[in-house]
């Protein structure tokens, strides 16, 4: 099995996940006149599939007890119970996400419901595995909610038409909770009685994700957030590049969580999944720049994303410091 055995492997490994979480969400925006109901079906299969693939491959490499295939058979079946719970719990949130990008558009989605999700995530992380100095992770955390109160108060500057719903708002910071709430359970799972390791630890928790779509997603079809109810025709009838990029965007996620969870060997899952959820500097970069989400704003909405880049900035270098510091 693979693991970093440096802190700059590691760093490394942290930063490309956070690059990925930040960035599979363009391959749902990139898809034109199709539901995001029906974009995540195929969604959901790229995060186990490419998961599968990591896991038969990084996660195999040595044959020894610590590969895939061995470290599933000792671990215990409590904790691949957990990598599901992670996983059901991780999809809802998504789904969520996914609607509010829908609704609120990405630079503003985005940051709203991964902030919430790094200070649930980082504190609930800590409890379950007290390692870093919780000063500064306090710090980071404290920086990282900030700098989502900025992206608020950007977006609100924005012109009539533009300013995001009750509804997107409720939808993002729900998403934010539940998004914080896997990891501690994937936590458990890398760190109590017979763990799993990372790389098992993807492939389950993409799983209980999968899975879960036959009971989250097919009741946001029924009962959608936005728009009218969808059927599976629709998936059926849509784009070959639909379908494609529903995949990526899965194999783009999945490769970040893995990543994640590897370096989280080395730093710590609370240090670890801090880092890859400065995701939302990378996707509100891509809002402003790539889908012109901010067009027109005026000086003030500008003044107050160049701080939340600061404060999101300043977050991620204090959670890394936290390593070297405990």
């Amino acid at each position: 099995m693979f693991t970093p055995q440096t802190l700059g492997i590691a760093l490394v490994m942290m930063v490309t996940s956070a690059i990925c979480w930040g960035s599979w969400a363009n391959t749902f925006k990139g898809v034109k006149n199709y539901r995001f109901e029906l974009f995540y079906w195929d969604y959901a299969i790229g995060i186990f599939v490419a998961s599968l693939v990591f896991a038969l491959t990084m996660g195999s490499s040595g044959h020894d007890a610590s590969s895939f295939l061995a470290n599933v058979r000792s671990a215990d079946a409590s904790n691949i119970g957990w990598a599901l719970l992670a996983g059901v719990i991780f999809n809802l949130a998504n789904l969520l996400l996914v609607a509010a990008i829908d609704m609120a558009g990405l630079a503003t989605a985005f940051p709203v419901s991964i902030g919430i999700a790094l200070v649930v995530g980082v504190i609930l992380s800590y409890i379950q595995q007290p390692k870093g100095n919780l000063a500064m992770l306090s710090g980071g955390v404290v920086c990282a909610l900030i700098a989502v109160i900025l992206d608020g108060k950007a977006y609100g500057q924005l012109g009539t038409g533009k300013v995001p719903s009750r509804k997107s708002i409720i939808t993002c910071v729900v998403s934010g909770v539940l998004m914080g709430l896997w990891a501690p359970f994937s936590a458990r799972a890398l760190t109590r009685g017979h763990t799993l390791g990372p790389y098992s630890i993807a492939v389950f928790l993409t799983l209980g994700a999968l899975l879960s779509c036959f009971v989250w997603n097919i009741y946001f079809m029924r009962r959608p957030l936005v728009g009218e109810p969808v059927n599976f025709s629709g998936y059926f009838r849509g784009s070959s590049a639909g379908h494609l990029l529903g995949l990526f965007g899965g194999a783009i996620w999945a490769a970040g969580t893995v990543f994640n969870l590897v370096a989280a060997n080395f730093t710590g899952v609370a240090i670890s999944y801090a880092i890859g959820q400065s995701a939302p500097m990378v996707a509100a970069l891509w809002g402003i720049f790539a889908w012109k989400e901010f067009a027109g704003a005026n000086a003030k909405a500008k003044s107050y994303l160049a701080l939340m880049f600061v404060f999101y900035l300043v977050a991620i270098l204090l959670v890394a410091q936290a390593n070297t510091a405990s």
